[in-house]
């Protein structure tokens, strides 16, 4: 068989396949999925991500955030989601940014309050952390005992820097942010 039929027997094959009956594979429509419905919305963003962050899955709910806030816009609750999972990612400075983004935003949305309060903690800002705490428990009455934890936790971190003559005292917790309920965030610490 020369090189021009194999050619000819290839470009057959090509255009039977392409063709609507094809090589007879699949003919009928029963293993064939239905088209998808462009008129249903996908699942939110903002859910996504927090299950997600749930999981540890951090990079992957940074992605759901960012699809959220292309999809719903830029609002409090999509800038505090993004600042939570930057925070968690180590990039301390894109969280603080964002949170405080959120704040200026909705100076009375506590979960973002919480939050950059954290991050505040974190790069070792504890004045303005522990003033930050103080506005995130005041608007909100004092009903949440998380953000009472987080408030008596910056409180004793300032006074200890103030009155500490050593470099030594008493081990640095380890903070941790955690989701609790839609959009709010706890800091929990391991002494």
């Amino acid at each position: 068989m020369g090189l021009r039929h194999l050619l000819a027997l290839a470009t057959t094959a090509c255009l039977a396949a392409c063709s609507p009956g094809g090589l007879g594979f699949g003919q009928g429509t029963a293993n064939r999925p239905p088209p998808a419905d462009a008129s249903e919305k996908g699942v939110d963003g903002l859910l996504v991500g927090h299950r997600l962050m749930e999981a540890g899955e951090f990079d992957l709910a940074l992605k759901a955030y960012l699809r959220a806030a292309a999809e719903e816009g830029i609002n409090v609750d999509v800038l505090s989601a993004l600042g939570s999972a930057n925070l968690k990612l180590d990039r301390l400075g894109q969280a603080e940014q964002l949170l405080r983004r959120a704040v200026e935003m909705d100076p009375s949305f506590v979960p973002a309050q919480n939050n950059l309060g954290v991050v505040l903690m974190e790069r070792g800002k504890l004045g303005e952390a522990r003033a930050v705490f103080q506005q995130a428990f005041a608007l909100d009455s004092g009903q949440t005992d998380s953000i009472r934890e987080n408030l008596k936790l910056a409180i004793a971190r300032t006074e200890g820097a103030v009155y500490s003559d050593t470099n030594e005292g008493p081990a640095e917790p380890k903070y941790n942010l955690m989701r609790r309920g839609t959009g709010s965030f706890v800091l929990l610490t391991q002494l």
